[in-house]
């Protein structure tokens, strides 16, 4: 069956360059051209992805962004910036964004990493039944759960995928390079900022402080590490 992409973006060159890839690798496409039109046809549609434009008539892309984490926190979005909007970049990622791209970019390199994104979405779950456990944090792959003191967290995908795959590594040093390539799955040269933002949202959810973390602690100049408890 083939899987909808939802493009939101104003720029008629960029949509016709969007559509024409995506659809030669048989994804259905739809069009809004500004954030408004985006937010009704993502209530009225199913999507399997969303590409999302930052700066767009009547309501920009953070905005979207937001509004639909509100409504769904797992559809993946694909966010693209301008090439120096660093904040733009930020504020995307910490509102829910999966990835983001720097315009101008290569078609190629969106459609691996909608594919990536996809593929991973697409992954057999863990064997029924099983539970990651570490300390006070549970994780409950069957039913996409994540329990910390035995309160439940709600965390957006990329925190769940990431917080899955550092507890399934604990006790290992992992760099930024390899969480990228683990959770992402693409190699992001030179900005593993990506891997520093889902982090420090993950702390914010599993630590008592942190500025001081028990569980994923920074190695410097290196990467992270899950620390292990019984």
């Amino acid at each position: 069956m083939s899987q909808t992409i939802l493009i939101v973006e104003d720029e008629p060159s960029i949509v016709t360059l969007l559509k024409y890839n995506l659809e030669q690798e048989n994804f259905i496409t739809e069009v809004a051209y500004d954030g408004e039109e985006a937010i009704e046809l993502f209530k009225a549609n199913e999507y399997d992805l969303i590409v999302l434009d930052i700066m767009l008539p009547k309501m920009d892309g953070i905005k979207v962004c937001k509004t639909i984490r509100m409504i769904n926190k797992h559809i993946p979005i694909i966010m693209l910036t301008a090439k120096d909007s660093e904040y733009d970049k930020i504020q995307g990622l910490e509102i829910g964004a999966d990835d983001y791209l720097t315009k101008p970019f290569s078609p190629k390199e969106l459609l691996a990493r909608i594919q990536a994104i996809l593929r991973r979405i697409g992954n057999a779950p863990l064997s029924e039944g099983e539970v990651l456990k570490n300390g006070d944090i549970s994780i409950y792959p069957q039913q996409y759960k994540v329990y910390f003191k035995d309160n439940l967290l709600e965390l957006t995908k990329k925190e769940y995928e990431l917080l899955v795959y550092l507890t399934k590594h604990k006790g290992e040093i992992l760099s930024r390079e390899q969480l990228l390539h683990a959770v992402w799955e693409f190699d992001f040269v030179g900005d593993s900022r990506i891997v520093d933002v889902q982090v420090s949202h993950l702390r914010e959810k599993i630590e008592e402080n942190t500025r001081k973390p028990s569980y994923i602690k920074t190695v410097r100049g290196f990467g992270y590490k899950m620390e292990e408890y019984t």
